[in-house]
């Protein structure tokens, strides 16, 4: 497919680009935006003009999706709301969630997608509900279905013209809907769900170039040396140099396009000590400092994924609850949490022992005070987790910034640049 010059074709300019919003508006502003989420270019787009780094979060249960919403207006930041492949067949019911199967799948993409909006459709700050790590067109296609206004296909472990290939048919399939395309070039080591890898492939930035030329996708994930999953290593330095370099060759070919950095949990040390002072057995658990991170959004880095910290908060905070009433241990309806809890000292991923709430966690059915408990342990460990990222990655107070664009306006636009 052959992309021409997307900042010198008129029909492109203002694809993406964000509105000078004074603070005065706040109020219309928030009129434009209510009952819709946005394609996740528009965010992006705010967060590459005016340099800040928009952290974009994996959610795994519905009170999850309540208290990041809650916390991105409280902060008058955009959201992106992240649904991995494996979260989508979690949340489809499938507790064997990393071989979930394609009706799983569509089912978890509905119930976040629908979670999303409930508790979005009233919000004064625009959301965007992203596929991360998407493996499949039919994963693609499920989320489509299910509300998501962005997706991801992970072709980076392909021969590079495959990789160019699938990443192009699924801009061919989610373009006509407005939705937003992510895709990956370079391999990232660790392990996160459908990700495996054990050493790190750095991307070119000439062949990103040609990446975006030939696929028009909206943004790309790129390998500079961040690392799936909570084992990074102790003093992980990133290589800066590749954003710089990359974003200075889109810059230069004219590419009006979005850089993506995956792997870039911070897994702060107070989650880990705690989780290992209650019984807990986790090793070599380190992040990349943060102080990298918002160098590099300064750098053309434009959004942050970060899983592991909320995991992590989750976890501990569960612990403390146990620990702290220990009574909860033998409750009818979360003793079986508790042991499923303590079962893996190694684990700190809670898709891995809330199974005996389930209803709980997909629906957002809470019983009794007891599971109640157990939610708004996981609420405050998204809180916890996300609120210091959005005001150190700079995105809090921005929201005014971000343009207000539904999908349908978004398709009309790809439409006319011919993407």
């Amino acid at each position: 497919m052959k992309v021409g010059n997307p900042r010198t074709s008129g029909s492109w300019q203002g694809l993406g680009r964000s509105p000078n919003r004074s603070f005065c508006s706040w109020n219309k502003f928030a009129d434009e935006v209510n009952d819709m989420l946005v394609p996740m270019r528009a965010i992006l787009a705010a967060a590459d003009k005016y340099r800040y780094g928009q952290g974009a979060f994996n959610m795994n249960s519905v009170g999850q999706i309540e208290a990041a919403v809650r916390i991105h207006e409280l902060l008058h930041s955009g959201a992106i709301l992240q649904g991995a492949e494996a979260s989508n067949a979690f949340m489809g019911g499938e507790l064997d969630f990393m071989h979930g199967t394609i009706e799983a799948k569509k089912v978890g993409a509905k119930r976040i997608g629908d979670a999303v909006k409930r508790y979005g459709e009233n919000s004064p700050v625009p959301i965007a509900l992203h596929l991360d790590h998407g493996k499949s067109i039919e994963s693609v296609k499920a989320c489509i279905d299910g509300g998501y206004t962005s997706v991801m296909i992970d072709g980076s472990s392909l021969p590079y013209e495959q990789n160019v290939e699938l990443t192009r048919e699924v801009v061919k399939l989610a373009h006509p809907y407005g939705v937003t395309v992510e895709g990956e070039l370079g391999v990232l080591a660790g392990v996160e769900d459908h990700v495996f890898s054990a050493t790190s492939t750095y991307t070119n930035p000439m062949q990103a170039v040609d990446f975006f030329k030939k696929t028009g996708c909206d943004a790309l994930a790129i390998s500079y040396g961040t690392c799936h999953g909570a084992n990074k290593g102790k003093d992980t330095k990133i290589r800066r140099e590749i954003a710089i370099a990359t974003k200075e060759c889109m810059l230069h070919e004219g590419i009006d396009g979005y850089l993506v950095s995956h792997g870039s949990s911070t897994v702060p040390q107070e989650y880990v000590q705690g989780i290992n002072a209650l019984g807990g057995q986790l090793e070599n658990a380190f992040g990349i400092d943060v102080a990298q991170l918002v160098d590099v959004a300064r750098c053309g880095i434009n959004k942050i994924n970060v899983d592991t910290d909320i995991r992590l908060a989750c976890t501990r905070n569960l612990l403390e609850l146990f620990e702290k009433e220990p009574e909860l241990r033998e409750s009818a309806s979360i003793g079986q949490l508790y042991k499923d809890l303590k079962k893996n000292p190694k684990n700190f991923d809670p898709r891995n022992y809330v199974a005996s709430i389930m209803d709980t966690i997909t629906l957002g059915v809470v019983p009794d005070a007891h599971v109640q408990k157990v939610v708004d342990c996981m609420k405050d460990g998204v809180t916890e987790s996300i609120a210091p990222l959005l005001v150190q990655f700079g995105s809090y107070r921005k929201s005014h910034l971000i343009e207000v664009v539904t999908c349908e306006q978004m398709a009309e636009r790809y439409k006319k640049a011919g993407i």
